[in-house]
C-alpha cells in the first residue's frame, strides 16, 4: 500500500479479501487502517464466511452444524488454540464459554447473543436453550485470554472503530458454523451506517470454495458464490 505505483495499482480501489480465518484477518486489517492516515483508504472488505469471535460457541449456528463438515464445533476452539500456540487441553472449558469473565459477557452481550440472529435462521434443528452455568475458571482465562481481544475477536471492536470501515461484502452458508459470526458483524456494521452488501448461500458449507474447479468434486453452491463475489468487486 505504500508503493501502490509501483505496482501501477489505483490507491481508490485497493479492497481486503479473505475466507474463514483470512476473513478474521481481513477484518481485523481493516480495523486497524481506519486509523492510518499515511496510507490509501481501503476501498471495500471482502469477507468470506469469517470467524470473528472467541466468546460464544453456542450461538445457534454452532448448535446447528456442530457435526457439520468440514468444520465441526469443536474443531474451532482447537484450531483458534492451535493458532495462538495454546494449550489444547482447554477445549472443553473454551466451548463452555469458562474462559470468559462474567462482566465481558454482560458487556458484549449487546454484540454477540443468539437475541441479534434474526428469527429465520433460528428454525432448522433449533431450540433456544441458555448456555449451562459453568464457573469461570481464571487459569483457562489466562491460557486463552488472546482470544478475547479485538485483534482476534474484531465483533468486539468499539462502534467508534465500526462506523469508519469501508463498504462490505459478508458471505455467509447455511450449513457452517461460523454463520452467526458474519451475521452479527453484518448488523454490526448496519448498525454504525456502514454500507453492506450480503450474499447467504443457502446450500453451502464453510470451505465449500476449495472446491470450486475441480470438475465433479466442484460443488454448485460454490460457483453461485464465486460469481456473487466477483459482481460485488466488478460494481466496485
Amino acid at each position: 500500500m505504500r508503493h501502490v505505483e509501483d505496482y501501477q495499482v489505483d490507491p481508490a480501489r485497493i479492497i481486503i479479501c479473505g475466507d474463514s480465518c483470512g476473513g478474521n484477518f481481513a477484518t481485523a486489517i481493516c480495523q486497524i487502517l481506519v486509523s492510518r492516515t499515511d496510507l490509501p483508504k481501503i476501498r471495500a472488505q471482502v469477507l468470506i464466511y469469517p470467524g470473528l469471535q472467541g466468546l460464544d460457541f453456542y450461538l445457534p449456528s454452532y448448535q446447528q452444524n456442530r457435526s457439520v463438515p468440514f468444520l465441526f464445533q469443536d474443531r474451532i476452539a482447537y484450531f483458534c488454540l492451535r493458532y495462538l500456540n495454546k494449550d489444547t487441553s482447554v477445549v472443553e472449558d473454551v466451548l463452555k464459554s469458562s474462559h470468559v469473565p462474567e462482566d465481558m459477557k454482560l458487556k458484549y452481550k449487546k454484540w454477540i447473543s443468539a437475541d441479534n440472529i434474526p428469527e429465520e435462521f433460528k428454525i432448522r434443528g433449533y431450540k433456544p436453550q441458555k448456555l449451562p452455568s459453568y464457573k469461570y475458571k481464571h487459569d483457562v482465562h489466562e491460557v486463552t485470554k488472546q482470544m478475547l481481544e479485538v485483534m482476534f475477536s474484531p465483533l468486539l471492536a468499539e462502534d467508534a472503530i465500526v462506523c469508519q470501515l469501508p463498504e462490505s461484502y459478508i458471505l455467509t452458508c447455511e450449513f457452517d458454523v461460523l454463520r452467526d459470526d458474519g451475521l452479527l458483524y453484518k448488523k454490526r456494521l448496519e448498525d454504525n451506517g456502514v454500507r453492506v452488501s450480503w450474499y447467504h448461500n443457502e446450500d453451502g458449507f464453510h470451505g465449500v470454495l476449495a472446491f470450486f474447479g475441480f470438475g465433479i468434486f466442484s460443488f454448485p453452491s460454490a460457483k453461485k458464490i464465486l460469481d456473487n463475489t466477483v459482481n460485488f468487486i466488478k460494481k466496485l
